[in-house]
């Protein structure tokens, strides 16, 4: 199933389209790789997914464990590595401790986090740290 288009823009930026909701995500080189950095760049795409991805396993998880989910934020690190260019690490804080959850519901759902699909598609390729508050 097609999910999107993807289409050049000049300079180093694109367009990418989802076809079902027409929304539109321009990216652009970032500037240590000749971008100007106006954008997300596609690894940026790629280290916010994940953490996009976690947040989503976590609100199925709660969902169907009936547990209640209100907040949770992320922030995001992304560290490049040399020799072949590639996302060497990501680093995710997560902030979760506005939930009132048990120690026990905690631990359950973080293991369920880091199950999320971009996680495992990265496994092995990608240093990936989680903290979560």
């Amino acid at each position: 199933m097609l999910i999107s288009e993807v289409s050049y823009l000049g300079n180093l930026r694109t367009a990418a389209k989802h076809l079902k909701s027409q929304d539109t995500i321009i990216t652009d080189a970032p500037v240590d790789n000749n971008g100007k950095g106006q954008a997300f760049s596609p690894t940026d795409l790629v280290a916010t997914s994940l953490a996009s991805c976690v947040m989503t396993i976590i609100g199925i998880y709660c969902s169907k464990n009936n547990i209640e989910f209100s907040h949770c934020e992320a922030k995001v690190e992304k560290i490049m590595g040399s020799n072949p260019r590639r996302i060497a690490k990501i680093n995710l804080i997560f902030e979760i401790s506005k939930n009132n959850w048990s120690e026990e519901t905690r631990k359950e759902i973080i293991t369920a986090a880091k199950s999320c699909p971009v996680g495992i598609t990265l496994e092995n390729q990608v240093t990936v740290d989680y903290k979560f508050h």
